[in-house]
């Protein structure tokens, strides 16, 4: 069994993430414009819409955000200190921050990567607590849910995220004051690590939610064979034959979807189904130019809770139906 992570551990990962950032903001910016302009050369001897150049201010932003982020994480958390602030007012300027850094980097970001976002479906939310289901194609489709449902929507997200992203040094101090789980995918106590997941859909508010990559990482080809390996293995033809159905997304993962839905069974899901975002599947695409000019289509819906049926095996086939609505979507937009 894994064991939690020790205060010392925690903060040593904090001392050396946030040391490295400033060091790597520092850097690029006393190189930006030789390295713009070098950048730029090789883009225009490659014949390419200028990849390198777009990424390399990318990388700029990203590192501004996240020390801009720092600095107002530890404001909010020295007012909450020193004027008496309530707890709930506390956890509310850490989500409008969470807001700002997910919704900034996705605007700005997309602008300089030349990205059209169109919403295809939008998004019908009820005046209530949503389990949601988003696809994991990029490592750009993070902030989509920022971008489109949290800022606009006023929506307060509980996230599974992986607990790799614990290096982000925001995410690791902004979103450890919030509900959100850092699944240990490698954890030798599954049941843990699924009943966490488990716990975010308690105590759900009206203008919360919780959101989930039933995939669990992010999709390629490779994975997708290993997926359908590991399923083939377990013996379960049924369930073998429904995931070599899935020809552009990755057969979702069982274990914390059902959780959910057997915590919160009275709670609406919605679905976020997207295409575009591929170009960005690792940092070597980017650099080649594998998002610059996308457009990516977006389609939202939503099923009442009473249309989600009872019993593990059931929800499964029926979350099956829905990733199989994903798949169909990709293959449409793409």
């Amino acid at each position: 069994m894994n064991r939690p992570e020790s205060p010392l551990a925690r903060t040593f990962r904090r001392a050396a993430t946030i040391v490295l950032y400033v060091v790597l903001l520092g850097g690029l910016i006393a190189v930006l414009p030789v390295a713009l302009l070098v950048a730029a050369l090789v883009d225009l001897l490659r014949g390419r819409p200028m990849p390198l150049a777009r990424v390399l201010l990318i990388f700029v932003l990203y590192l501004g955000i996240e020390l801009v982020g720092l600095a107002v994480a530890a404001a909010v958390w020295l007012r909450w200190r020193l004027t008496g602030q309530s707890r709930a007012a506390f956890v509310d300027a850490n989500y409008r921050l969470q807001w700002w850094w997910g919704s900034t980097l996705g605007r700005v970001g997309f602008r300089i990567l030349g990205i059209d976002v169109r919403v295809e479906d939008p998004i019908d939310l009820p005046a209530a607590p949503v389990l949601f289901f988003i696809r994991h194609a990029s490592v750009a489709d993070t902030i989509l849910a920022v971008m489109l449902v949290s800022k606009p929507h006023g929506r307060r997200l509980r996230y599974v995220l992986k607990k790799e992203l614990l290096w982000d040094p925001c995410l690791d101090v902004v979103g450890n004051r919030l509900p959100n789980v850092f699944a240990d995918r490698g954890s030798d106590d599954r049941a843990a690590e699924v009943a966490a997941v488990g716990d975010l859909a308690e105590n759900l508010g009206n203008d919360e939610g919780v959101l989930i990559y039933p995939e669990g990482t992010r999709f390629s080809a490779r994975k997708r064979e290993r997926a359908l390996a590991k399923i083939e293995a377990s013996g379960d033809a049924d369930r073998l034959a429904r995931a070599r159905a899935l020809a552009s997304v990755l057969p979702p993962r069982l274990g914390g979807p059902l959780e959910l839905l057997r915590r919160a069974p009275d709670t609406d899901a919605v679905f976020c189904a997207h295409s575009g975002l591929e170009g960005s599947m690792s940092f070597a695409d980017m650099f080649n130019g594998g998002l610059v000019g996308r457009t990516v289509r977006v389609s939202f819906w939503t099923v009442p809770a009473a249309e989600i049926p009872d019993g593990d095996r059931e929800r499964e086939l029926w979350l099956y139906r829905q990733w199989r609505r994903v798949d169909e979507f990709v293959a449409r937009a793409s």
